[in-house]
Protein backbone atom coordinates (compact mmCIF):
# COMPACT_ATOMS: atom_id res chain seq x y z
CA UNK A 1 0.00 0.00 0.00
CA UNK A 2 1.35 3.70 -0.47
CA UNK A 3 1.90 5.56 1.96
CA UNK A 4 -0.64 8.36 3.08
CA UNK A 5 2.13 10.83 2.71
CA UNK A 6 2.91 9.86 -0.65
CA UNK A 7 -0.52 9.51 -2.33
CA UNK A 8 -1.19 12.74 -0.54
CA UNK A 9 1.93 14.83 -2.31
CA UNK A 10 1.31 13.15 -5.73
CA UNK A 11 -2.06 14.26 -5.38
CA UNK A 12 -0.58 18.28 -4.54
CA UNK A 13 1.37 17.50 -7.58
CA UNK A 14 -1.50 16.47 -9.98
CA UNK A 15 -3.68 19.42 -8.38
CA UNK A 16 -0.77 22.27 -8.95
CA UNK A 17 -0.40 20.73 -12.67
CA UNK A 18 -3.83 20.72 -13.56
CA UNK A 19 -5.82 23.59 -11.59
CA UNK A 20 -4.83 25.45 -14.75
CA UNK A 21 -4.57 23.12 -17.22
CA UNK A 22 -7.48 21.69 -16.91
CA UNK A 23 -9.39 24.87 -18.96
CA UNK A 24 -6.75 24.22 -22.10
CA UNK A 25 -6.42 20.16 -21.91
CA UNK A 26 -8.73 18.79 -24.19
CA UNK A 27 -8.05 21.51 -26.97
CA UNK A 28 -3.79 21.34 -26.48
CA UNK A 29 -4.03 17.50 -25.55
CA UNK A 30 -5.79 16.49 -29.05
CA UNK A 31 -2.19 17.47 -30.58
CA UNK A 32 -0.23 14.88 -29.05
CA UNK A 33 -2.36 12.19 -26.79
CA UNK A 34 -2.75 10.40 -30.01
CA UNK A 35 -4.56 6.85 -29.85
CA UNK A 36 -7.35 7.78 -27.38
CA UNK A 37 -10.16 6.94 -30.49
CA UNK A 38 -8.65 4.12 -31.48
CA UNK A 39 -8.26 2.56 -27.85
CA UNK A 40 -12.04 3.55 -27.56
CA UNK A 41 -13.18 1.86 -31.17
CA UNK A 42 -12.14 -1.12 -29.52
CA UNK A 43 -13.87 -1.59 -26.72
CA UNK A 44 -16.72 -2.86 -27.97
CA UNK A 45 -18.72 -2.03 -25.75
CA UNK A 46 -22.52 -3.77 -25.61
CA UNK A 47 -25.60 -1.66 -23.85
CA UNK A 48 -25.26 -2.27 -19.79
CA UNK A 49 -21.49 -2.76 -20.04
CA UNK A 50 -19.68 -0.83 -17.31
CA UNK A 51 -16.78 1.33 -18.44
CA UNK A 52 -14.21 2.46 -15.52
CA UNK A 53 -11.55 5.01 -16.68
CA UNK A 54 -8.59 5.24 -14.29
CA UNK A 55 -7.04 8.55 -14.26
CA UNK A 56 -10.54 9.46 -15.98
CA UNK A 57 -8.81 12.97 -16.47
CA UNK A 58 -11.55 15.97 -17.72
CA UNK A 59 -13.60 12.92 -18.93
CA UNK A 60 -13.05 12.96 -22.25
CA UNK A 61 -12.67 9.71 -22.97
CA UNK A 62 -16.03 8.98 -21.11
CA UNK A 63 -17.97 11.38 -23.03
CA UNK A 64 -16.50 9.57 -26.52
CA UNK A 65 -17.26 6.34 -24.92
CA UNK A 66 -21.05 7.38 -23.97
CA UNK A 67 -21.29 8.86 -27.75
CA UNK A 68 -19.92 5.90 -29.30
CA UNK A 69 -21.52 3.15 -26.88
CA UNK A 70 -25.27 4.27 -25.92
CA UNK A 71 -26.31 2.50 -22.86
CA UNK A 72 -22.81 1.92 -21.32
CA UNK A 73 -22.39 2.70 -17.43
CA UNK A 74 -19.82 4.88 -17.00
CA UNK A 75 -16.93 4.75 -13.90
CA UNK A 76 -13.56 7.31 -13.54
CA UNK A 77 -11.59 7.84 -10.84
CA UNK A 78 -8.62 9.82 -10.71
CA UNK A 79 -6.51 11.18 -7.99
CA UNK A 80 -6.83 14.87 -8.80
CA UNK A 81 -9.70 16.82 -7.21
CA UNK A 82 -9.30 19.89 -10.23
CA UNK A 83 -9.66 16.81 -13.12
CA UNK A 84 -12.50 15.59 -11.53
CA UNK A 85 -14.21 19.41 -11.61
CA UNK A 86 -13.38 18.95 -15.27
CA UNK A 87 -15.12 15.46 -15.65
CA UNK A 88 -18.64 16.05 -13.07
CA UNK A 89 -18.55 19.21 -15.30
CA UNK A 90 -18.77 17.27 -18.59
CA UNK A 91 -20.08 14.03 -17.79
CA UNK A 92 -22.49 15.48 -14.97
CA UNK A 93 -24.98 12.82 -13.29
CA UNK A 94 -24.05 10.09 -16.50
CA UNK A 95 -21.24 8.98 -14.15
CA UNK A 96 -20.14 7.88 -11.18
CA UNK A 97 -16.85 9.51 -10.31
CA UNK A 98 -14.40 9.65 -7.06
CA UNK A 99 -11.21 10.70 -6.06
CA UNK A 100 -9.10 7.95 -5.39
CA UNK A 101 -5.22 6.76 -6.37
CA UNK A 102 -5.28 3.88 -9.28
CA UNK A 103 -2.43 2.02 -7.62
CA UNK A 104 -4.70 1.09 -4.78
CA UNK A 105 -8.85 1.60 -4.47
CA UNK A 106 -11.72 -0.20 -3.27
CA UNK A 107 -13.71 -0.20 -6.16
CA UNK A 108 -16.68 -1.89 -4.81
CA UNK A 109 -16.93 0.79 -1.77
CA UNK A 110 -15.75 3.65 -3.49
CA UNK A 111 -17.96 3.20 -7.40
CA UNK A 112 -20.70 0.73 -6.33
CA UNK A 113 -19.37 -2.46 -8.31
CA UNK A 114 -16.21 -4.33 -7.82
CA UNK A 115 -15.57 -5.20 -11.34
CA UNK A 116 -16.20 -3.97 -14.67
CA UNK A 117 -16.68 -5.15 -18.36
CA UNK A 118 -13.91 -2.58 -19.82
CA UNK A 119 -11.23 -0.85 -18.07
CA UNK A 120 -9.33 1.88 -19.39
CA UNK A 121 -5.96 3.12 -19.11
CA UNK A 122 -5.65 6.29 -21.35
CA UNK A 123 -1.82 8.13 -21.30
CA UNK A 124 -1.46 7.75 -17.27
CA UNK A 125 0.86 5.16 -16.56
CA UNK A 126 2.77 7.92 -18.02
CA UNK A 127 2.30 9.94 -14.55
CA UNK A 128 1.41 7.35 -12.53
CA UNK A 129 4.66 6.30 -9.98
CA UNK A 130 4.59 2.68 -9.72
CA UNK A 131 2.70 2.23 -12.83
CA UNK A 132 3.20 -1.24 -13.03
CA UNK A 133 1.18 -1.80 -10.13
CA UNK A 134 -1.35 0.27 -11.11
CA UNK A 135 -1.79 -1.94 -14.12
CA UNK A 136 -1.93 -4.87 -12.34
CA UNK A 137 -4.38 -3.54 -9.68
CA UNK A 138 -6.47 -2.69 -13.22
CA UNK A 139 -6.68 -5.84 -14.43
CA UNK A 140 -8.55 -6.97 -11.29
CA UNK A 141 -10.84 -4.73 -11.86
CA UNK A 142 -12.01 -6.79 -14.59
CA UNK A 143 -14.99 -9.16 -15.03
CA UNK A 144 -15.13 -12.56 -16.59
CA UNK A 145 -15.01 -11.51 -20.68
CA UNK A 146 -14.26 -8.45 -20.22
CA UNK A 147 -11.29 -6.27 -20.89
CA UNK A 148 -8.28 -3.84 -20.49
CA UNK A 149 -7.54 -1.34 -22.62
CA UNK A 150 -3.89 0.98 -22.06
CA UNK A 151 -2.55 3.56 -24.59
CA UNK A 152 0.58 5.43 -24.02
CA UNK A 153 3.47 7.42 -25.40
CA UNK A 154 5.54 4.45 -27.38
CA UNK A 155 8.67 3.32 -28.52
CA UNK A 156 9.31 6.41 -30.52
CA UNK A 157 10.05 8.44 -27.52
CA UNK A 158 13.60 6.67 -26.71
CA UNK A 159 14.75 7.59 -30.43
CA UNK A 160 17.56 9.49 -30.96
CA UNK A 161 15.76 12.10 -33.38
CA UNK A 162 15.04 15.65 -33.18
CA UNK A 163 11.05 15.06 -32.77
CA UNK A 164 11.62 12.60 -29.95
CA UNK A 165 14.35 14.46 -28.33
CA UNK A 166 11.37 17.97 -28.74
CA UNK A 167 8.83 15.01 -27.04
CA UNK A 168 10.41 14.00 -24.65
CA UNK A 169 11.28 17.57 -22.97
CA UNK A 170 7.88 18.90 -23.63
CA UNK A 171 6.40 15.59 -21.42
CA UNK A 172 8.89 16.46 -18.94
CA UNK A 173 7.23 19.79 -17.90
CA UNK A 174 4.45 17.80 -17.03
CA UNK A 175 5.95 14.99 -14.97
CA UNK A 176 5.15 12.44 -18.21
CA UNK A 177 7.52 9.51 -17.93
CA UNK A 178 6.99 7.22 -20.96
CA UNK A 179 6.78 3.65 -20.00
CA UNK A 180 9.49 1.85 -22.79
CA UNK A 181 8.64 -1.75 -20.71
CA UNK A 182 4.70 -1.10 -21.13
CA UNK A 183 4.68 -4.10 -23.46
CA UNK A 184 6.51 -6.22 -21.14
CA UNK A 185 3.91 -5.71 -17.73
CA UNK A 186 1.45 -6.19 -20.71
CA UNK A 187 2.55 -9.15 -21.57
CA UNK A 188 2.73 -10.67 -17.83
CA UNK A 189 -0.28 -10.21 -17.08
CA UNK A 190 -1.80 -11.87 -20.47
CA UNK A 191 0.67 -14.69 -19.81
CA UNK A 192 -1.50 -15.73 -16.78
CA UNK A 193 -4.22 -17.96 -16.99
CA UNK A 194 -7.69 -16.78 -18.26
CA UNK A 195 -6.01 -14.34 -19.82
CA UNK A 196 -4.94 -13.08 -23.57
CA UNK A 197 -3.25 -10.42 -24.82
CA UNK A 198 -2.72 -8.40 -28.11
CA UNK A 199 -0.32 -5.54 -28.64
CA UNK A 200 0.37 -3.07 -31.00
CA UNK A 201 2.24 0.05 -31.91
CA UNK A 202 0.35 2.96 -33.66
CA UNK A 203 1.66 5.70 -35.97
CA UNK A 204 5.24 3.71 -35.92
CA UNK A 205 5.68 3.57 -32.40
CA UNK A 206 4.40 6.94 -31.51
CA UNK A 207 1.79 5.40 -29.19
CA UNK A 208 1.28 1.45 -27.72
CA UNK A 209 -1.76 0.66 -27.39
CA UNK A 210 -2.63 -2.92 -25.37
CA UNK A 211 -5.43 -5.14 -25.05
CA UNK A 212 -5.70 -7.47 -22.23
CA UNK A 213 -8.91 -9.84 -22.71
CA UNK A 214 -10.14 -11.42 -19.21
CA UNK A 215 -12.09 -15.36 -20.32
CA UNK A 216 -15.71 -15.20 -19.43
CA UNK A 217 -15.14 -18.41 -17.49
CA UNK A 218 -12.16 -17.34 -15.57
CA UNK A 219 -12.36 -16.60 -11.53
CA UNK A 220 -9.67 -15.30 -9.15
Amino acid sequence: MAPAGEKHDHAALMDSIYRGQKYIYDVTRKYYLFGRDDLIRGLDCTSGDAVLEIACGTGRNLAKVQQAYPGTKLFGIDISAEMLKSAAGKLGTSAILAPADARQFDARAMLGRPTFERVILSYSVSMIPDWERAMRHAATLVAPGGSLHVVDFGSYSARDTLGARILKWWLKQFHVSPRLNLPDVAAEIGAQPGWRREGRDGMGGYYRLERLYREAGATD
